[in-house]
């Protein structure tokens, strides 16, 4: 299971074009796409960040830890099942296309694919936060996989990667700033 899901990030962040042609012709079922892919990775970055707070601080404090982990695992949850379902919602009123929230599900799921490298290597070295930056590629990743995966009309291609890019890479980030401002036991 692993090394499909390492060989999936690794594809999607190194060769997404061809990626995305190979995983057009495949669907799995929506629930094992989630056990399989989604929720391992977002276990991992909770672990990550659980394990990267032990290590990363002067003092061993586990209730630190824990709570980068809770933190970790609400944000990258909640920002994958919020784009998910705006996205779904987006693609019937502003593309004008029938709404089908299972695609949507492996689209934002590969499209997060280095997103969520990025958020397990930085949970483990956060000395370096510049890679932050990285995480504009997915712009990358969703705009070879507009057309591929979503048969996106290439008149559209631009607004919708734009679009989808805002909400996949927005969302974690508004939920996990969210979580920093309403909760400040978490302020980590």
């Amino acid at each position: 299971m692993f090394n499909t899901i390492f060989n999936r990030l690794t594809g999607l962040i190194f060769k997404p074009a061809g990626t995305w042609k190979k995983l057009s012709g495949r669907e799995e079922e929506k629930d094992a796409f989630l056990s399989r892919y989604i929720y391992p990775l977002i276990g991992l970055i909770a672990l990550a960040a659980f394990v990267g707070v032990l290590f990363s601080r002067k003092e061993f404090s586990f209730e630190i830890a824990l709570k980068s982990a809770i933190k970790a695992l609400i944000s990258n949850m909640g920002g994958y099942f919020l784009a998910v379902y705006l996205m779904s919602e987006a693609w019937k009123s502003i593309f004008r296309r029938h709404r089908d929230i299972g695609r949507w599900h492996y689209f934002v799921g590969y499209a997060s694919a280095l997103m969520f490298a990025m958020n397990m290597l930085l949970a483990l070295l956060p000395e370096f936060f510049f890679l932050r930056a990285a995480v504009l590629y997915t712009a990358y990743i969703i705009w070879e996989g507009a057309t591929v995966y979503m048969q996106v009309r290439e008149e559209e291609r631009l607004k919708f990667s734009a679009f989808a890019s805002t909400v996949i890479i927005g969302m974690p980030l508004a939920i996990d700033y969210l979580l920093f401002l309403m909760m400040p036991g978490m302020r980590l």
